[in-house]
């Protein structure tokens, strides 16, 4: 490894920054809330930060280490490893702070675990905050695999850490009635029931509500939501974000909900039709694509904040998609356990179910969530940020969730979500943060 100043770990703040170098003055100004200076770090909203912090990483490349949005300052911090890169950090409008561990070689740390130093049951992520490459390792690692990733940690200069989490990593997937096939704890709202807990986990039958198409035939299911539970066959999942795909209507969902062809319904009995997936990834990333069977049915953009059926009611309305930030606050849909909220804590993250079922790029937060929310829409206001995938724990104990970005499935699929597909929101954003108090 290579040899490090000991004294990289303060914080780095200018004052009276002159113009901005480089290409950073295009991203300066349009952060900035009216009436703030032109120097020094500023308040902006999650999303204008993300947007930010994906510019200054990709313009100083090797200088930076990873950023995370400081939500109670309401802040971007830009982890740097010189103070040439500080300089323009602080001259574009974030705080810049100077780091011990380069980008290239948090990757090695991570390209180790990836090339056979991790076990099945472990998560592993780079935390911007720490400067580290984060290690989870769940119940199932037993203490020789438990010793072995410690041995590797003792290798790694400082760079890696190892924790344990409580629970095991899986994938929140359900049956259709009244329990999920992983063990563990879970709501089991099913058709009105209050929730429970019990060894075969969550479970949520929607049931057959009379809404169905009669004997002898399907009816077209109109108006489900991101959140709403989806069924094919025995299998339960939840709706993330409905989309169009050529014009057509469609939706994202959880790629390990069902293959290609997978023909899903919104009720547990088989009689609403909704759509038919065209494409599924899963594992290393984690995400399908369905198009509606009625190609007229109605697709709002939107999310049900009452997916239960609990009688709070509301939507909110997706316009757009956005990136992922470390520390940004978000939402979570799902069909067990209804919305719940946190933030989101690492990027980039790889989880391994077990089974060879490896993910990557999975955005990692401590939103809980149960079998049954797989697919579910995770958002931050009216911007789609990730499809529920796994995740250890349940919403009674906490834990960790993962999640697929959103804009990745955009871009791999070509669809369009909101008013403008998945950058839009973002360029639209540039220029129009005004306030303080929709940091997110």
């Amino acid at each position: 490894m290579s040899h490090r100043r000991k004294d990289s770990k303060r914080a780095y703040v200018i004052a009276g920054a002159g113009t901005a170098a480089l290409a950073l003055a295009a991203v300066t100004l349009p952060y900035a809330n009216a009436g703030q200076d032109e120097t020094g770090p500023r308040t902006m909203s999650a999303k204008a930060a993300a947007a930010m912090g994906t510019k200054l990483a990709d313009a100083n490349e090797s200088s930076t280490a990873g950023w995370f949005i400081d939500s109670k300052a309401k802040k971007l911090v830009m982890n740097v490893t010189d103070e040439e890169t500080a300089q323009r950090v602080e001259e574009s409008g974030a705080e810049a702070r100077l780091v011990q561990n380069s980008k290239a070689e948090l990757k090695k740390v991570s390209d180790t675990l990836a090339n056979g130093a991790s076990v099945a049951g472990s998560a592993w992520s780079v935390d911007p905050r720490t400067n580290k490459v984060s290690v989870l390792a769940d119940s199932t690692v037993d203490s020789a695999e438990w010793a072995s990733l410690n041995k590797t940690a003792a290798g790694m200069d400082g760079m890696m850490s190892v924790k344990r989490t409580a629970g095991k990593f899986q994938k929140f997937h359900g049956n259709g009635g009244a329990g999920a096939e992983e063990e563990g704890n879970g709501a089991g709202n099913g058709a009105g029931q209050g929730a429970g807990q019990g060894d075969e986990g969550a479970g949520n039958g929607a049931g057959d509500d009379g809404a169905g198409a009669g004997e002898g035939g399907q009816a077209a299911a109109e108006g489900v939501l991101g959140g709403d539970a989806i069924f094919a066959g025995d299998s339960r999942c939840s709706l993330g974000f409905n989309v169009t795909v050529d014009g057509a209507p469609g939706f994202l969902t959880a790629g390990h909900c069902g293959e290609a062809g997978t023909a899903f319904t919104s009720d547990q009995a088989g009689a609403e039709a909704l759509g038919t997936l065209t494409d599924s990834q899963f594992p290393e990333t984690d995400f399908s694509i369905a198009t509606l069977d009625d190609a007229q049915a109605e697709a709002p953009s939107a999310v049900n904040l009452d997916p239960l059926g609990e009688g709070q009611g509301g939507t909110q309305e997706i316009t757009g998609a956005a990136e992922a930030a470390v520390g940004m606050q978000v939402q979570r849909s799902g069909s067990t356990t209804g919305v719940t909220d946190g933030e989101v804590t690492a990027l980039d993250a790889t989880v391994d179910y077990g089974n060879g079922d490896v993910v990557n790029g999975m955005i990692q937060t401590n939103v809980c969530a149960e079998p049954g929310d797989s697919g579910g829409a995770m958002f931050s206001e009216d911007q789609a940020v990730g499809l529920t995938s796994g995740g250890s724990g349940d919403c009674t104990q906490g834990g960790e969730t993962f999640f697929q970005p959103v804009t990745a499935a955009l871009e791999a699929t070509g669809a369009e979500i909101g008013a403008g597909g998945g950058e839009a929101g973002q360029e639209q954003e540039q220029g129009q943060e005004q306030e303080v108090g929709s940091f997110q």
